[in-house]
């Protein structure tokens, strides 16, 4: 309990420096970053945070990383958030709301170590596991997955997309297995991977 009511506290006393991220010298920005990366780290080593900033409020993401038996101590910690002027506090990374740059194709490029994916080029088809009836799997279907079949990092690419379409803990716990493959110009039966979730919450609730 004491490494919560410190991270916390640490956070409190200097929430305004990660507010103000852009007027704020990379160098002591990465030593207040690294300060509050440590205190969280005394809680658990596994966790970690993102920060974002929008025009009047600020968001404090506490995310397993995908981690399911990480989740408990991430809610614990979220829990005891104390009430700060500008920030939303959450626990994980939300299921993306607003889908429309996606149906219109307007969304920007993702880069991931050399990989460059755009979700509205992106698409699945649901898989399953016969020993498994209850297992979803997908198969995500890339453009480019030619081009990017030998980079060591095209799951880990793919992996965070999804997770960022449908949040952490239904990453974690309604997709069994992914596997990657060629889009090819005549397949049937294939879905928007931005109406993944969508198709989970159908699919898992019936």
């Amino acid at each position: 309990m004491n490494q919560i009511i410190n991270f916390w506290n640490y956070f409190q006393q200097n929430n305004f420096v990660f507010v103000l991220l852009t007027e704020i010298p990379k160098d002591d920005l990465k030593i207040q970053l690294d300060k509050l990366l440590y205190n969280l780290h005394q809680y658990n080593k596994n966790l970690d945070l993102i920060i974002k900033n929008k025009k009047n409020v600020a968001e404090l993401i506490i995310t397993a990383n995908g981690n399911p038996y990480l989740f408990k101590e991430v809610e614990l910690l979220v829990h005891y958030a104390p009430v700060v002027e500008r920030w939303k506090i959450k626990a994980f990374f939300q299921p993306e709301t607003n889908l429309t740059k996606y149906e219109n194709g307007t969304d920007k490029p993702l880069e991931y170590y050399g990989i460059t994916l755009r979700i509205s080029e992106m698409y699945f088809i649901p898989l399953e596991n016969p020993n498994k009836p209850t297992d979803l799997g997908i198969k995500v279907l890339l453009k480019n997955f030619i081009v990017h079949k030998d980079n060591p990092r095209l799951r880990e690419a793919v992996y965070i997309h999804v997770e960022h379409l449908i949040g952490e803990k239904s990453f974690a716990n309604d997709i069994a297995f992914i596997e990657i493959a060629q889009l090819k110009g005549d397949q049937e039966h294939i879905i928007e991977l931005y109406n993944l979730k969508s198709y989970i919450d159908t699919e898992l609730n019936n």
